[in-house]
């Protein structure tokens, strides 16, 4: 297992003061290699908070050298760095955690596999109960969507936002919000609860990546859920 050099946003007692803000989730089906690393990059410098890599594909190599890269650069500049899916990729680069969905390695062999410190966040679609367990089991914060439809996973189940309020209230860990989200319905997602904006598209997609991110990252001047910013 490589060492992890954790930076201080991921040390045990402020690691999940900092999952807040903008979350960016890359888009390797467009941007691969050197042209992903600049990508987020861009989201970076823009104000992106947590970085997650997701490849689907079976190319290893690549999926190393990318991986790799990005930890770097995250570390460089303080930001989360977050595997989606695989366990082993994240222990193998000593990642700051992972992401898992319904399908994806058990929390609990993921939290003995990489240690007490590592970030783990669990997809919990639009259910509430989903994220009770997850909770219980230690993640680190759970996310809820698709809040609107997107081309990424257009057969997603639709998260309300009633559900962040109701999470919110009662989970008493971060909350991630994520699917179809844009610049402009950011503000009442961040309203109803979401301590955390995950985007692909309407950042990876944007003309300028920089200043679609900036965007975002302004959402996030002023307190969500009534004042409780956490």
């Amino acid at each position: 297992m490589a060492e992890r050099t954790l930076n201080p946003a991921a040390s045990p007692l402020s690691r999940t003061r900092r999952l807040s803000g903008l979350y960016v989730i890359t888009d390797t089906t467009d941007l691969q290699r050197d042209a992903l690393v600049a990508a987020v990059a861009e989201t970076i410098l823009g104000g992106a908070r947590i970085v997650q890599y997701r490849d689907k594909s079976t190319d290893q190599a690549r999926r190393l050298f990318e991986a790799t890269a990005l930890r770097d650069l995250c570390a460089e500049h303080q930001v989360l760095f977050l595997i989606n899916d695989d366990v082993t990729l994240a222990e193998a680069i000593g990642a700051d955690g992972v992401h898992l969905g319904r399908e994806d390695a058990a929390l609990a062999a993921a939290r003995k596999r990489l240690g007490p410190d590592a970030i783990i966040g669990a997809s919990c679609y639009d259910q509430l109960l989903l994220a009770r367990q997850a909770v219980h089991a230690g993640a680190d914060y759970v996310a809820f969507g698709a809040v609107f439809p997107t081309r990424i996973k257009p057969d997603a189940p639709r998260a309300s936002l009633d559900l962040f309020q109701q999470a919110h209230q009662e989970l008493g860990v971060p909350i991630c919000a994520i699917g179809g989200l844009t610049v402009e319905t950011a503000p009442v997602v961040r309203s109803a609860g979401a301590d955390m904006l995950a985007v692909i598209s309407a950042v990876f997609q944007a003309p300028d990546r920089r200043l679609a991110a900036a965007r975002f990252h302004a959402v996030f001047s002023r307190p969500a859920g009534g004042g409780d910013t956490r």
